[in-house]
C-alpha cells in the first residue's frame, strides 16, 4: 500500500509539473494576429453627421393631438442616411409657449402653435412682439382644434358654470388661453383651477370640480375613456345653448365646428352632434437667415413632409390628417419660403392629405364644392359666406364624399 501510494503520489507530481511546463509554453508562444474592427467614421464624423439631419417640433402635451401628428410626421419623414432628415419631437407646454420656445429657445426649429397666438402675443406686448411675423412663420395649416368642454349632467349651459370651479387646463396652455378668451367674450366669471387632463377627469368625476376644459384634435384620448355613467357630457357653445349673449365677435375670431358620435361614441348619441368653435393649428418655423446651414434642414425637411403627404392617408395615422390643406392660407400670418416655394413649383398637383379614402382638393374636388355652395346658397337663401364657414362646409363635403364612397365600396 505504502509503495504504491508513494508510486502515485511521485505520479501526480510529475504530472502537475508537465501540465505547468505546457501551461507556460503556451502563454510563451506568441499570440495569432486577430483581425482588427474597421472603423465606420471618426466620433466627430459621427457627431457632425448625426446634428447634420436632425430638425425639432415643440409639442404640447404627449395626449395632444399636435404629439400623434408629429409621432405620424416622423414615422413617415425620417430616413437617417447621413443626406436624410431625422424629427425630433419636443413636448412642451402648448400653445402660447409653444410660440415663444420656437422664438426664443436655442436650437428650436418648428412648433405646433394655434393660429391666434401670433394675434394674442401683439395684444400681450405690442412693442416686444411688433415683427414676430418676420421671425415665425407658418408651413402648413395641420389641423382644426375643438374647443371641449365636458361638464356634470347637472350643468346644462355655460351660463350654469358661472362661479363654479372649472378646470383651464395647465397655465399658459393653449386651453387656457382659448378658453380664457371665450369666457371673456361670454362674460361668465368661473373659479379657475389648473390640472393636467387626467387629474380634472378625476376631479370631476368625483364632483370636485364642474367642468374641465380641453382644446386640441378630437378625439382626444383622455376623453376618449369616458364613459356614459361617469355623468358626464359636452356643453353645447351655439346661438340657440346660448341666447342671451352675442357671439358674433367670439365667431369672427374662431371656426364654428362640432362634436360627433364618430369622435366620442360613448357620450355623443348616433346622429347627433355637439355645436362649438375651434381653433387652426398650424405648423411653423423660426425664420433662420436664409441659406444657412438651420434654414436649409428645415427647407429639407419642408420638401420631404410635402412630397409625402399622400402617405398619411392611412388608417393608421390620426384621423384629422384629412383635415390637412397644405395650400390654406392664414390671415395674419406670412408663409415660409421653402414651404411657398414648394406649392408653387407643384401648384397642379394636390396638396390635401387623402385620409380614409377622402378625395384630395384637386381642381375637379374643388369644381365640385363650389357646385355643392352654389346649391346651398340656393337652398338657404345665404349669398355669400365667410372664409370659415366655407371651410366647416368643405370638411363636411370632404367628409361626405369619403363615407360615400366607402359604403359604396362595402356594397
Amino acid at each position: 500500500m505504502g509503495i504504491f501510494n508513494t508510486t502515485a503520489r511521485n505520479l501526480f507530481v510529475c504530472l502537475s509539473a508537465f501540465s505547468i511546463l505546457a501551461t507556460s509554453a503556451v502563454a510563451a508562444r506568441p499570440a495569432s494576429p486577430q483581425p482588427r474592427q474597421q472603423s465606420t467614421g471618426s466620433y466627430e464624423q459621427k457627431k457632425r453627421e448625426a446634428n447634420d439631419i436632425a430638425v425639432s417640433i415643440v409639442v404640447s402635451g404627449i395626449s395632444c393631438t399636435c404629439a400623434r401628428f408629429a409621432e405620424d410626421i416622423r414615422n413617415v419623414v425620417n430616413d437617417l442616411s447621413p443626406d436624410g432628415v431625422r424629427v425630433l419631437p419636443v413636448i412642451g407646454v402648448g400653445g402660447l409657449q409653444n410660440l415663444k420656445d420656437v422664438l426664443f429657445l436655442k436650437n428650436m426649429d418648428m412648433a405646433v402653435v394655434d393660429e391666434d397666438n401670433m394675434r394674442l402675443l401683439k395684444k400681450t406686448d405690442p412693442a416686444l412682439y411688433a415683427n414676430i411675423e418676420q421671425h415665425v412663420q407658418y408651413i402648413t395649416k395641420l389641423y382644426n382644434s375643438e374647443f371641449q368642454v365636458l361638464a356634470r349632467n347637472d350643468i346644462k349651459s355655460y351660463d350654469d358654470l358661472r362661479g363654479k370651479n372649472v378646470n383651464f387646463n395647465l397655465k399658459n396652455s393653449q386651453t387656457e388661453v382659448t378658453a380664457d378668451t371665450v369666457f371673456n367674450s361670454l362674460n361668465i366669471p368661473v373659479q379657475r383651477s389648473y390640472y393636467d387632463n387626467d387629474e380634472a377627469l378625476k376631479r370631476l368625476i368625483s364632483g370636485e370640480i364642474s367642468a374641465m376644459i380641453i382644446l386640441t384634435g378630437a378625439p382626444q384620448v383622455t376623453l376618449a375613456s369616458v364613459k356614459k355613467e361617469d355623468g358626464l357630457h359636452f356643453l353645447p357653445l351655439d346661438q340657440e345653448s346660448l341666447p342671451n349673449h352675442d357671439l358674433r365677435e367670439l365667431f369672427s375670431n374662431y371656426l364654428p365646428a362640432e362634436l360627433t358620435h364618430d369622435t366620442y361614441p360613448k357620450l355623443i348619441p348616433e346622429g347627433t352632434t355637439v355645436p362649438t368653435v375651434a381653433n387652426r393649428a398650424l405648423l411653423v418655423a423660426y425664420t433662420w437667415p436664409e441659406n444657412s446651414v438651420r434654414y436649409n434642414r428645415v427647407a429639407k425637411f419642408v420638401d420631404a413632409f410635402f412630397s409625402k403627404i399622400d402617405q398619411f392617408n392611412s388608417r393608421s395615422r390620426h384621423p384629422k390628417w384629412r383635415e390637412v390643406n397644405l395650400a390654406a392660407e392664414m390671415p395674419g400670418w406670412t408663409r415660409f419660403k421653402p414651404a411657398a416655394d414648394w406649392l408653387a413649383t407643384h401648384r397642379n398637383q394636390p396638396v390635401a392629405s387623402t385620409s380614409d379614402g377622402a378625395p384630395d382638393q384637386s381642381a375637379e374636388l374643388k369644381s365640385a364644392f363650389e357646385r355643392f355652395l352654389q346649391s346651398y346658397a340656393s337652398s338657404s337663401g345665404r349669398k355669400t359666406l365667410s372664409g370659415p364657414e366655407r371651410e366647416q362646409l368643405f370638411a363636411r363635403f370632404v367628409k361626405y364624399l369619403a363615407e360615400t364612397k366607402a359604403e359604396q365600396a362595402a356594397r
